[in-house]
């Protein structure tokens, strides 16, 4: 204690006390803004024109919050709400913080513990799944991908040895108890010099004696290796989150990627689907980076719920936050399958009838800028 806060009494060692504590502590806010003009031509002959947001990014704004606890240990806060950078409204209208909302106990010793709504296993691997960070112009985001669940509680251990293990368990709380219905994701990912490998996966059950009682899974293997210039990505994906609705063949899931739960009543959770992607990329210059990739996806039932697609893209960095970009892609419905493009936000404007998306190619060409700050 320094002499002039003992000189200042009880409200003085109080007010010292909380500076010192303050000194330990750091908020940080932080975001981004991702924006693109988007040109897609259905092979029906219908063609969308106009100004998308998050292609490789979702815009967003957060804030961190950051205690050192002495002896190594860490309390952290994040809390993170998407933005649409096309009309300053919230992601989504009925709650601003729909990204992340967890506290957390970190240690570099004994890993980290959180709880709350965050990303889960799947989602926060989507940097070594291809060139575009498994966003715009990646078949398996197209798929779609698990993303975050309400009430997650997770672990995620320390890198040891180039190992690093993580595990997740999003409580449903219903009345037939914490683990009813829940949805359960872990994976590991190993780092051995240029080589990286991984997997990450999920789990989620309807309630005991739903009509369809088969589990929602989603399975996701990938390797890479860093060239120097580049990395060549593999990835693979198994999964039965796929479904029909009004729209298409494929364009809703089973478990919803950013909440809910398995109702039980869909019959697509019979389905299966695999999906193959690869893709590489190149540093042609400290500013510029392009990439490719391709892929496909097979209905395992045989019902033509096929397709395949890939992309060129290209981005240059302006400064350390800024980027801009521009890509090209295709995505090839089967007889019967109906996917659509997506980016790391849905598209606002979308194709919306069966006959411009069932069976049908779907052709884009993107340009955009993402500001991160």
């Amino acid at each position: 204690m320094t002499p002039f806060c003992q000189t200042l009494g009880a409200a003085g060692l109080a007010l010292c006390a909380t500076a010192a504590t303050a000194q330990n502590a750091s908020v940080t806010i932080y975001g981004s803004m991702d924006q693109y003009f988007n040109y897609m031509r259905s092979s029906s002959g219908t063609t969308l024109k106009g100004t998308e947001e998050g292609a490789s990014m979702r815009s967003r704004l957060g804030f961190r919050v950051s205690e050192d606890l002495g002896d190594g240990l860490t309390a952290r806060v994040v809390l993170e709400g998407g933005l649409n950078s096309k009309t300053g409204t919230s992601a989504d209208s009925t709650r601003f913080f729909d990204r992340q909302a967890f506290v957390a106990l970190a240690s570099p010793k004994w890993g980290e513990f959180r709880l709350g709504r965050q990303n889960g296993s799947i989602f926060f691997r989507g940097d070594y799944i291809d060139y575009s960070s498994r966003t715009l112009g990646s078949m398996i985001n197209n798929f779609g991908v698990p993303s975050r669940y309400n009430n997650d509680i997770a672990y995620i251990s320390p890198r040891m040895q180039g190992l690093q293990i993580d595990a997740h368990v999003a409580l449903a709380e219903t009345p037939a108890g914490l683990f009813d219905q829940a949805v359960f994701q872990g994976g590991f990912d190993y780092v051995t010099g240029p080589y990286r490998v991984g997997y990450a996966g999920l789990r989620a059950k309807p309630a005991d004696g739903a009509a369809q009682g088969a589990q929602v899974f989603y399975d996701n293997l990938y390797a890479n290796y860093d060239h120097g210039k580049g990395k060549v990505y593999l990835a693979y994906v198994r999964s039965n989150n796929s479904t029909s609705t009004a729209v298409s063949a494929n364009a809703g899931s089973i478990l919803g990627n950013v909440g809910g739960l398995v109702a039980g009543t869909n019959a697509d959770v019979n389905r299966s689907f695999d999906i193959w992607q690869v893709s590489a990329d190149y540093q042609v210059s400290p500013l510029l980076r392009v990439g490719a990739l391709w892929g496909w996806i097979k209905d395992n039932s045989g019902g033509g719920q096929d397709a395949s697609g890939g992309s060129l893209g290209a981005y240059y960095s302006l400064s350390k936050r800024t980027t801009v970009f521009a890509m090209v892609d295709t995505l090839r419905n089967g007889r019967n399958a109906g996917f659509r493009p997506s980016g790391s936000a849905g598209l606002s404007r979308n194709f919306t009838q069966a006959a411009d998306i069932n069976g049908r190619s779907i052709t884009g060409v993107h340009s955009g800028l993402l500001v991160r700050f």
